[in-house]
C-alpha cells in the first residue's frame, strides 16, 4: 500500500469492528483477564454466540487488536526510517519519533502489550517476530551511526534493546487527555534522551531535525 509521504505522523480514528472497538475499550478499563466475552458483547450489542461467529474466542478478539497495534506500529515506523534518507541520526529521528507518536496517539493498543502474557505460544511467537523486526531495524541504525562515527555507543545491540523498552513504557503512565505533554513535545523529549543514549558526537542540527520530521 502506497501512503503519501509523511502519513506515519497523521493519526485519525481508528477503523475497528464494532466489536474490536467495544474489545479495546473494555480491555484497556479492565484487561484481558477481567473482561469477560459476555461483557463485550453487551457493550457492541450483540449476544456471545454472535461474538463468536466472528472471532473463535476471547482470545481471538485480542489477537485481532495486537495485529492492529503491530501492524500499525510497523509501517509508521519504516515509513518514518526511509523518509530521513540515508544518515542514520536522522533515521534514528524520525524511528524514535514514529514509536513514540504511536504510543501516545494509541495508547489503548499501546496497552495491549502489557497483556500479552495471555496470548498462546504461537500467537505471542507471532507478535514476537513482528517485533524483533523494529530491533532489528533500530539496531543497524545505531550501528550504522556507530560505524560512521557518529554515535558512541559500545554495544549496539543492547542499546537497541534499552530504547525500544524505555520507549514500550510510555503506555503504561501516558494519557493524551490527562499530561502535560502533547504528542509532539512527549516526540521531541524522547528524541533528545535517545540521542544521548547512543552518546551521539555531534547532535543533528534544528534544521536538520525539522526537515526529517516533515520530509
Amino acid at each position: 500500500m502506497t501512503r503519501p509521504a509523511g502519513a506515519w505522523r497523521e493519526y485519525g480514528p481508528l477503523e475497528l469492528t464494532p466489536i474490536l472497538a467495544a474489545a479495546l475499550e473494555a480491555f484497556y478499563e479492565q484487561g484481558f483477564h477481567g473482561t469477560p466475552v459476555r461483557d463485550i458483547a453487551r457493550r457492541v450489542g450483540q449476544t456471545v454466540p454472535a461474538l463468536y461467529y466472528h472471532h473463535e474466542n476471547k482470545e481471538g478478539v485480542f489477537t485481532a487488536l495486537v495485529e492492529e497495534a503491530t501492524s500499525d506500529l510497523d509501517w509508521r515506523v519504516r515509513q518514518a526510517v526511509e523518509e530521513a534518507g540515508d544518515r542514520p541520526d536522522l533515521r534514528l529521528v524520525n524511528a524514535v519519533e514514529a514509536i513514540v507518536l504511536h504510543m501516545a496517539h494509541r495508547t489503548r493498543l499501546a496497552a495491549l502489550d502489557f497483556e500479552l502474557r495471555h496470548l498462546s505460544p504461537a500467537n505471542r511467537k507471532r507478535y514476537a517476530a513482528r517485533r524483533k523486526e523494529i530491533e532489528v531495524l533500530v539496531t543497524r541504525i545505531v550501528s550504522d551511526g556507530v560505524a560512521e562515527g557518529l554515535f558512541v555507543a559500545k554495544r549496539p545491540a543492547e542499546t537497541a534493546r534499552a530504547l525500544l523498552g524505555m520507549l514500550q513504557s510510555i503506555g503504561r503512565w501516558y494519557h493524551p487527555d490527562g499530561g502535560p505533554l502533547s504528542p509532539d513535545e512527549l516526540a521531541e523529549r524522547y528524541v533528545d534522551i535517545a540521542l544521548m543514549t547512543v552518546g551521539v558526537r555531534k547532535r543533528p542540527a534544528a534544521r536538520a531535525r525539522r526537515r526529517a520530521r516533515s520530509a
